[in-house]
């Protein structure tokens, strides 16, 4: 294998006119598709752009995106994806950090990147969907012409993108063509005869993160599906187009799954062309997993992984059995471990998941650390967050992944948290995830997060914010004693606050960080 694009132009030889890319109400065939692709990298080409140069793609999911993505990497450079709803400030960093000369963006976008062009290095701006000052217009961006496939190395970089911030600073991974060829294989692999020719795949979560790019986008590219571009996730739409479309597959963050169990027409939703669902981004609640599995009658999968990892590491596969409550087993090629802070692997258990509530999960969890040929070729100008993010041992070269877990002797890993987001109250440690899935058993709650916030007495002590469902006769204090009666003295929300929506990113996670500086400012 040489450049990623490559096995995209062996769809395109097999399925050319098949549909390619779905959106609203148009399709755009293999062929079509593949010559746009020449014509932008022709563009770059005649700018004197490629291999190597970063090419930053700021765009919600449309066509151009896809188009820019992989005519970027026919022309030998490296793709800087960037969420569309970051601001001047934002962008800033990722272009001048990534050193990216093009950016290719909505029109009305493009005065952020003017806001911060001289910081950095770019040269051109291309505008998707209008004019713009400062900006060629996508059409005319273009230019005939049908280039090969410049060939680059396994292990160069194909796509640069950042982790999302939600803790700190964001940080350039580099990912080789070598790590997201394997992992979009995978992920086509793990589907039950594959992704065919006949699969639409719904295709919302955002291109700028990696579980949209490589399982939604390239993985369905790869098999020869159509990929339904949705630019922004309304619960509402995204039904609409299953239904309309009879679409056959759907990836989803948890909060998306929970979106539309919520809404009040749920239950005459007809979703019976799915056949198969998958969760990622981060642990859904049980709950939520088994009231979209009784009300559509649809297995909705869970998996794991990261921006580093490309992203699958495990995968509860509908072919070896699944285990609700686990994120599976480690995808072919993939080793994981689960290790103390000396890297000495801890023990499995003999069956999971556990019960949290009267289990010592100190006992049995550890960090996951993660090796095989989907992790990152390291960050980005960061010598020292590369020696401290992997371990040499046995070999092999491990991944820290921050989270931790355990796992059982049918070799099923649990995710119990992340690891900073532990809270210590008065020397016991409580794990945010097992408040937060209680929470979500509970009739009046329609989404939850759990935190630490400090406290004279414990160090830290647990607060909950709960999203209420609407015209709930509930009242915060209610829930406190609802966890109090089901957990640990300890573990139970001794403050609970209603609030109205979740700080979350566009992929779904909650921005925890947010919440506790909302705690800070609140005690200024």
């Amino acid at each position: 294998m040489t450049n990623l694009v490559n096995r995209v132009a062996k769809t395109v030889r097999q399925y050319g006119e098949n549909a390619a890319i779905g959106f609203r109400g148009s399709e755009t065939s293999y062929e079509e598709f593949w010559g746009q692709t020449g014509a932008f990298a022709a563009a770059l080409e005649e700018r004197e752009i490629g291999g190597g140069d970063r090419v930053a793609i700021y765009l919600p999911n449309v066509p151009p995106f896809v188009i820019a993505f992989h005519g970027t990497l026919r022309a030998g450079g490296v793709v800087v994806p960037m969420n569309p709803q970051y601001k001047a400030r934002e962008i800033g960093h990722l272009l001048a950090d990534s050193g990216a000369t093009v950016v290719v963006t909505l029109a009305d976008l493009v005065p952020f990147v003017e806001e911060v062009r001289d910081e950095t290095d770019v040269e051109h701006v291309v505008a998707v969907g209008g004019e713009a000052d400062g900006a060629t217009p996508f059409k005319e961006f273009l230019e005939p012409g049908t280039p090969d496939v410049v060939e680059r190395d396994d292990d160069d970089v194909a796509v640069q993108p950042y982790t999302s911030g939600t803790t700190g600073r964001p940080k350039g991974v580099q990912l080789t063509h070598r790590n997201l060829e394997s992992n979009a294989r995978m992920a086509n692999e793990l589907i039950p005869d594959g992704i065919r020719p006949d699969d639409k795949q719904l295709g919302v979560l955002p291109l700028f993160h990696i579980y949209g790019m490589t399982v939604v986008m390239n993985a369905t590219l790869f098999g020869g599906g159509t990929y339904y571009a949705v630019p922004e996730w309304d619960a509402q739409e995204a039904v609409s187009i299953v239904e309309d479309q009879e679409l056959t597959l759907m990836h989803g963050v948890p909060a998306m799954y929970n979106d539309v169990i919520n809404q009040p027409d749920a239950e005459s939703f007809d979703l019976s062309s799915l056949r198969l669902c998958g969760v990622g981004g981060s642990g859904i609640p049980v709950e939520v997993l088994r009231r979209f599995e009784e009300l559509y009658d649809v297995q909705l999968y869970e998996g794991y992984g990261l921006t580093e990892t490309s992203p699958i590491t495990h995968f509860n596969s509908p072919v070896d059995g699944r285990r609700v409550g686990s994120i599976g087993r480690t995808v072919p090629g993939v080793d994981a471990r689960v290790v103390d802070g000396n890297f000495d692997e801890l023990a499995p258990i003999t069956e999971g998941p556990v019960d949290e509530a009267n289990t010592d999960i100190d006992e049995i969890a550890g960090e996951i650390v993660v090796s095989g040929p989907n992790v990152m070729k390291g960050y980005y100008g960061l010598p020292e967050a590369n020696e401290r993010a992997f371990t040499e041992s046995d070999g092999k070269r491990w991944f820290h992944t921050g989270d931790l877990g355990y796992r059982d002797e049918d070799d099923f890993f649990y995710v119990v948290d992340r690891e900073k987001h532990m809270i210590v109250t008065g020397g016991y440690n409580v794990y945010p995830r097992e408040v937060e899935e209680l929470l979500f058993e509970h009739e009046a709650v329609a989404d939850a997060a759990v935190v630490g916030i400090p406290d004279e007495r414990r160090g830290e002590t647990v607060k909950a914010y709960v999203v209420p469902v609407p015209d709930a006769d509930v009242e915060p204090d209610g829930i406190r004693e609802y966890c109090l009666t089901n957990l640990a003295e300890y573990k139970h929300p001794r403050e609970v606050e209603f609030v109205e929506e979740l700080p979350r990113t566009t992929t779904g996670k909650v921005q925890k960080f947010k919440l506790r500086e909302r705690e800070e400012d609140a005690a200024e």
